[in-house]
């Protein structure tokens, strides 16, 4: 959400050298990466930060690269995956879509394919998810102020204090246009879902954590402290320019 915004790609891979490697290949094409050797290094990670997508091995130190990412699924981390393995049977491939991969390759394979892989299923994941924000999100047609950036309605687009400008995505918008029309009310992680993804929507409070993760960093990478949007711990959020955290709230 930042006007140089690269996606972050983890990498999941016990082999050292092709994770290193397929890091490389990533920065090359615009993409910023993180590796991980272990599933368990990978899991503590994802709880706490934002990633656009997963390069995630089959066959892991501690596990088995399918069952890490139903875990991750049952736990409402809804982050795209490619699986990217050495075994190319039919049913490895089956066994991988239906675990919640979005799509599977196999080794050898080049790395502008790889890419090309990448960067089709980020567009599917981005059209997905702007088709799932329910009309509700868009609650005003005029630009609104928002931690001190300007967010334009219109165009899907956020205007720092610096005055860099850069696209936003649905759910984003979504979150800090509600946030927005209900200033100095606490919201619970319910009230959003319902407000961004709609009421009947099957969306757990991992998902919104991450976008909200994703906000407060595209914030941070400005130089912006979000004091005036603030976690309440166990019920949600608020988002209050003219108060001050209170001992028992995060910001």
């Amino acid at each position: 959400m930042t006007a140089s915004s690269k996606p972050l790609i983890l990498i999941v891979e016990d082999d050292k050298a092709l994770a290193t490697l397929t890091a490389e290949h990533l920065e090359l094409a615009g993409m910023k990466t993180q590796v991980f050797f272990r599933a368990s290094n990978l899991k503590r990670f994802i709880e706490t930060n934002f990633a656009n997508l997963m390069l995630l091995d089959v066959n892991l130190p501690d596990g088995s690269g399918f069952t890490l990412l139903e875990e991750l699924r049952k736990s409402g981390v809804d982050i795209p995956v490619i699986f990217f393995t050495g075994n190319d049977s039919e049913i490895q491939k089956v066994r991988g879509l239906e675990s919640g991969a979005d799509d599977y390759i196999t080794k050898p394979f080049s790395f502008a394919e790889l890419v090309a892989r990448i960067n089709a299923v980020l567009r599917r994941a981005e059209t997905a998810h702007d088709n799932k924000v329910t009309p509700t999100s868009k609650l005003s047609e005029e630009p609104f102020e928002f931690c001190g950036a300007t967010i334009n309605t219109q165009r899907l687009e956020i205007t720092f204090p610096d005055g860099v400008t850069a696209a936003l995505g649905r759910k984003e918008f979504g979150i800090m246009a509600y946030l927005y029309a209900n200033q100095g009310t606490i919201l619970t992680r319910k009230n959003l879902i319902h407000a961004v993804w709609g009421i009947h929507a099957d969306v757990k409070s991992r998902s919104l954590d991450q976008y909200i993760v994703k906000i407060r960093d595209a914030f941070a990478q400005r130089g912006i402290t979000l004091n005036s949007f603030r976690t309440i711990h166990g019920v949600g959020y608020i988002y209050d320019p003219d108060q001050k955290a209170s001992p028992e709230e995060q910001s």
